[in-house]
């Protein structure tokens, strides 16, 4: 079969569906419900999961501050790293499902899925030293002893965790690609209030200390994995899940590929706090500086989340509508979906920066702290501002498949720009933690703009071309697995 019968066959019905003329305000109404119905479970489900550490934290810190210590340093160091990486490498998932569901080639979805997990699967075995050997790891980057003891016995407990991030990751993806996403946002509130309540029960009330509070951890993380496969497998998706297939065993190295570029463009976004952190703990009065910086940080990982949510929304909509055949409808989608999360950002924004100190208050008592909050306070309303339009922007990068040009960016922008000019203000022109995340900002700055321009300099006919030349594989893969079954 030749690629024009090929295209004929995928794309009757494609072409001309929200091409042609419509009322701006119908194509506008009809966009805001494709957009709400994957950002609005998508954020729900990004802050329940940011809320399970949060509650896992809170219960450890009244056990012990060495228990609390050793718990910090293991998430934020060992479950962060592992967790951006199998996120990053997850993502490859959206534009192969998205791309594929827009195209009608449901049954592909569920091979893509497949061949997902074992890609995945195969990078948690290789994470596993990480937390076998946590703690001669800490004992070498100089931590205390019986913190990386206490890390060292916290870190076994949360492998199962680890490997908890493969369903979660991968079928979120998958359903997320078919605006399925619901499903996933009523299991993390339930798994949420399932693991507010073992916390208090086992550490509380029957005190089995940290054991109570790791299992009730271990749990949060696996309660809505099991449910969105059971969903998945059960009959939820009866189009896009056909059962197991040996194709998942085919033609892994495109996905691998596709994979490591995804985990690579997200990793280097998500460790910049991490050397943010790093670069300040080496100041004076390097206390104030790090509990005010990691409050601002904290503040803005919560509202990332919406962001993350907007980037979901992206990328979702750019995979369907480039598979679908639709360039027009892609084009506006991210129009729309930036112009709706920086709006967001702009309120946020606004409100951050008259709050100021204030705000502080709710995580500390400390004067002192709250007054370097206050000079903070202008950063991290900037940071939120372009947290409302960078992470959209990565998202219509991963809905196109421009992992590897977005990674690029991002080690340009941050580690080549953003990191040395914040050491530069922040040690040689002696502005402490504020020259510091200054020129952090700069570089996220500088990376959304380029991603401005790389989006608003896209020929999006040619990118629904190459979206076609990836789909005709997957339609002959489709073809011979029916006529081989």
């Amino acid at each position: 079969m030749g690629d024009e019968m090929i295209n004929e066959k995928l794309l009757r019905g494609g072409k001309g569906e929200g091409d042609g003329e419509e009322k701006f305000k119908d194509k506008l109404w009809k966009e805001t419900k494709k957009m709400w119905v994957v950002a609005g479970p998508a954020i729900f489900t990004r802050f329940s999961t940011f809320g399970v550490n949060v509650i896992s934290q809170a219960f450890v810190g009244h056990i012990g501050s060495t228990e609390l210590a050793g718990y910090a340093l293991v998430i934020t160091v060992f479950l962060r790293f592992a967790n951006g990486i199998l996120l990053g490498m997850a993502s490859a998932l959206e534009t192969l499902c998205g791309q594929a569901y827009g195209a009608k080639q449901y049954h592909m979805l569920g091979v893509y899925l497949q061949r997902s997990w074992i890609v995945l699967s195969i990078c948690a075995v290789f994470l596993l030293p990480l937390f076998i050997f946590t703690t001669p790891i800490l004992e070498a980057l100089g931590q205390d002893e019986a913190i990386s003891e206490m890390g060292g016995k916290i870190a076994l407990w949360l492998i199962p965790a680890l490997f908890s991030f493969i369903a979660s990751y991968t079928c979120q993806m998958f359903l997320q690609a078919q605006s399925k996403n619901m499903v996933i946002a009523y299991l993390a509130a339930f798994s949420l209030s399932i693991h507010i309540f073992l916390s208090w029960l086992l550490t509380v009330r029957y005190k089995f200390g940290l054991s109570g509070a790791l299992i009730s951890t271990v749990l949060a993380y696996w309660i809505p994995n099991l449910g969105q496969l059971a969903f998945v497998i059960s009959g939820g998706c009866p189009e896009t899940w056909r059962g197991f297939s040996f194709l998942a065993f085919k033609d892994l190295w495109p996905v691998f590929k596709l994979s490591l570029s995804s985990g690579v463009m997200l990793c280097l976004e998500l460790w910049y706090n991490t050397v943010l952190i790093l670069l300040t703990g080496n100041m004076t009065n390097a206390r104030v500086a790090i509990d005010a910086l990691s409050i601002c940080l904290n503040i803005n990982g919560w509202e990332t989340m919406i962001s993350f949510g907007f980037l979901a929304t992206a990328s979702v909509r750019v995979s369907n509508e480039l598979g679908r055949g639709s360039s027009k409808a892609a084009k506006f989608s991210i129009v729309y979906t930036v112009l709706t999360s920086f709006c967001i950002g702009l309120i946020l924004f606004t409100f951050f920066l008259f709050l100021r100190g204030r705000l502080a208050y709710v995580f500390t008592e400390d004067p002192q702290v709250a007054a370097a909050v206050a000079e903070l306070s202008p950063l991290l309303a900037c940071s939120i501002l372009l947290n409302s339009v960078q992470p959209v922007l990565s998202g219509v990068a991963v809905g196109a498949g421009w992992q590897s040009t977005v990674a690029y960016v991002n080690i340009a922008s941050y580690y080549l720009i953003g990191i040395p000019v914040g050491a530069v203000l922040g040690y040689v022109f002696n502005l402490q933690v504020k020259g510091v995340w200054m020129g952090m900002l700069f570089g996220t700055f500088v990376q959304t703009i380029v991603l401005i321009i790389i989006t608003s300099k896209t020929d999006w006919d040619k990118q629904v071309s190459i979206a076609q030349k990836r789909i005709n594989r997957w339609f002959v893969e489709s073809e011979y697995a029916s006529t081989n079954q």
